[in-house]
């Protein structure tokens, strides 16, 4: 205990020391036009000066101590009240509650509910049944360990909406089918992984992409539209699925993944380590009844629906194109509004089916709610730091600096922002997390006419995932060693390599596309580069065996 408190005053006077180098006054920006002053409250002098980052660099260094992302967060909105409020004691804890905290779970209300959907879906899916016939039907048609590797990174791909949903879906429907083929749980946990995040990155219906879409909310942007527009530059998110691709039909595994790999294969021990997870595999009693129609049918049904609700929403109803709407929705409304018709036809269909009473659909959806908390603290805690950000006018005061001094720079930015959401989002564990931090700051940063702002963009939102995806504390990387019934430690080592294989190439993508904005240029030289790394790879491994 006494560690910890001289911990946290180490750092408290290290932030105080760094900050007080500059004088309150100094560095002031002009202020926004337009810009609304903080209610019941003067405006602070901090006020676009340096003191406007110090919220967010206080909840990253709290993150980098403790490896804990909720009292981060929390504690650099306090601090951000406290510059805005000037130290006020009353207005202080006025402002934490109702401009950050209450504000942020208003502004985030559309993706709470879809969460909480998605949740429910993953539990009456599973209590139906159906993911343990998808896997009694892939058994029989499918004959190989690679043709049961591709099956789980297609399912993966197929279940875009959400990675939670997906590494839940994905591991319960494929981990009978991998056992079969001797596939170590390792691998599947890998694949799992690989999928997940980097393929909610690149779909634009998905809670990924309504989470920045609202993270990009005031920043003058549609934040759906700054999605689909990142999508070409995302280089690690692609990266990522066709390096799944590669190592599968290459046959090639390196690193701590081989000894795990050669035990399934040749004694049948798809563990290795036996994690606590596979004492619950016997304890785990759904229901049989459930058919490959109950899965197939319910997640076709919600991407469907999805998709018209969002293109509704945003108008295509009125005469706009498909593209035109898609760019113009608020995916804050769309998602929950196709959500909300999806789980009501899908318990009527599970009902009439005989499959599931309505008393146990409905007890799934708080099951549902349970299992998206972790996520709903971190969108609420986030969307809150973002606003306390915003009300010290932080994106002015960078905009103005960059404007000014690091002109020169600006292209190498998008490496530099990988690199920092990389390390970000390793260190707390989310990349929502990062996204809420970073997002504003990236685009206060750059030319809003400039294909850089789309590039920086991306190099944000691609650090983020691959911080994340290595990342041993992040909810993700958690949740797909329990969809793979792996043990956690020997998933996180046996993925490391693969993350930092494709991370490295991805950042020399960022490098070169700093100077050549154009993606059909960089992406095709960054998957060859990465291609031929892997057959540097296997040359060095077959010398090894030899």
């Amino acid at each position: 205990m006494r560690n910890i408190t001289k911990r946290i005053l180490i750092l408290l006077i290290a932030v105080v020391a760094m900050f007080s180098m500059q004088s309150f006054g100094s560095t002031e920006v002009p202020a926004a036009e337009g810009a609304e002053a903080v209610a019941a409250v003067a405006k602070s002098p901090l006020c676009g000066t340096i003191w406007s980052l110090a919220p967010a660099i206080f909840a990253i260094v709290l993150a980098l101590i403790f490896k804990e992302v909720y009292s981060a967060l929390f504690a650099g909105v306090v601090l951000g009240a406290c510059f805005v409020t000037q130290f006020a004691p009353l207005d202080t804890v006025d402002f934490v509650v109702n401009q950050g905290l209450i504000e942020g779970m208003k502004a985030t209300t559309g993706v709470f509910i879809f969460l909480v959907i998605l949740g429910a879906f993953v539990c009456m899916i599973n209590k139906t049944g159906a993911a343990h016939a998808f896997g009694l039907w892939a058994q029989t048609h499918i004959k190989s360990r690679i043709g049961s590797q591709l099956a789980t990174f297609f399912l993966g791909v197929l279940i875009f909406i959400d990675d939670y949903f997906n590494c839940l879906a994905v591991g319960s429907v494929m981990r009978p089918v991998t056992d079969a083929k001797r596939v170590s749980r390792a691998k599947l946990a890998f694949i799992i992984d690989a999928t997940a995040a980097p393929v909610c990155m690149i779909a634009p219906i998905s809670s990924w992409a309504a989470a920045v879409s609202q993270y990009s909310a005031g920043t003058g942007y549609n934040g759906l539209e700054l999605f689909i527009q990142a999508i070409p530059y995302n280089f690690y998110s692609l990266l990522a699925l066709c390096f799944v691709v590669m190592l599968i039909l290459m046959r090639l595994d390196y690193g701590p993944m081989v000894r795990y790999e050669r035990n399934a294969i040749t004694h049948g021990d798809v563990h290795t380590v036996v994690p606590e997870q596979v004492m619950q595999e016997l304890a785990e009693r759904h229901s049989c009844r459930g058919t490959l129609l109950d899965l197939v049918l319910p997640v076709l049904m919600l991407i469907g629906l999805e998709t018209f609700a969002l293109v509704y929403v945003g108008g295509i109803m009125e005469g706009k194109s498909f593209a035109e709407a898609l760019s113009d929705t608020d995916a804050t409304v769309g998602l929950p509004w196709g959500a909300i018709i999806a789980l009501v036809l899908a318990v009527a269909f599970y009902r009439i089916r005989g499959v599931m009473s309505f008393r146990t659909a409905m007890r799934c959806i708080p099951e549902g709610f349970v299992a998206m908390v972790p996520a709903i603290l971190i969108l609420t805690l986030a969307t809150a730091l973002k606003n306390v950000t915003s009300a010290l006018e932080a994106r002015e005061f960078i905009a103005y600096h960059m404007e000014h001094s690091a002109a020169g720079l600006v292209n190498f930015l998008p490496a530099v922002i990988f690199v920092v959401a990389g390390i970000l989002a390793f260190s707390t564990g989310t990349s929502w997390a990062t996204f809420g931090i970073l997002i504003p700051i990236v685009v206060s940063t750059f030319d809003p006419t400039s294909p850089l702002m789309f590039i920086g963009m991306s190099a944000c939102l691609a650090g983020a995932v691959a911080g994340d995806h290595c990342s041993p504390i992040s909810d993700t990387t958690i949740m797909s060693s329990a969809g793979a019934q792996c043990d956690h430690l020997s998933h996180v080592s046996t993925q490391l390599p693969y993350v930092l294989t494709v991370a490295a190439v991805s950042f020399a993508a960022f490098l070169l596309a700093g100077f050549v904005h154009n993606w059909f240029i960089v992406f095709p030289l960054a998957l060859g580069s990465l291609f031929v790394t892997l057959l540097v790879i296997r040359k060095i491994q077959s010398r090894r065996q030899n």
